[in-house]
């Protein structure tokens, strides 16, 4: 089981910022998209950003232009930069990763860490 270490989740006034961190075990050496997904009570779950391994990125249509995903490959991890954030973002945000282990490809989930912006 791949355990993936998130940070950088709190609270903050609409219009803060935060960010977000996301370290998979360095022992993966074929990752194929890291990203963020977002769930917010009594919703679906959703795609915030991800970016994947030739260096596409790609984000859900409500924070582009907001939020900025980058990734620091020597350490697997992966970032989310958040910025003019609105109460609208309240969620736990998830920390996926998409790898390749033998041949076979994987999918793993953060814990989840929660972002509250407060109006």
């Amino acid at each position: 089981q791949v355990q993936l270490v998130e940070s950088g989740g709190g609270l903050v006034q609409a219009g803060g910022s935060l960010r977000l961190s996301c370290a998979a075990p360095r022992s993966i050496f074929e990752i194929n998209a890291m990203g963020w997904y977002r769930q917010a009570p009594g919703k679906q779950r959703e795609l915030v950003a991800t970016t994947y391994s030739g260096g596409n990125t790609n984000y859900g249509d409500s924070v582009k232009g907001r939020f900025t995903i980058s990734r620091d490959n020597a350490n697997n991890t992966v970032y989310l930069q958040m910025n003019s954030l609105k109460p609208e973002d309240t969620a736990v945000y998830y920390c996926h990763v998409d790898y390749s282990w033998i041949g076979l490809e994987y999918d793993a989930w953060g814990q989840g860490v929660q972002v509250t912006v407060s109006s």
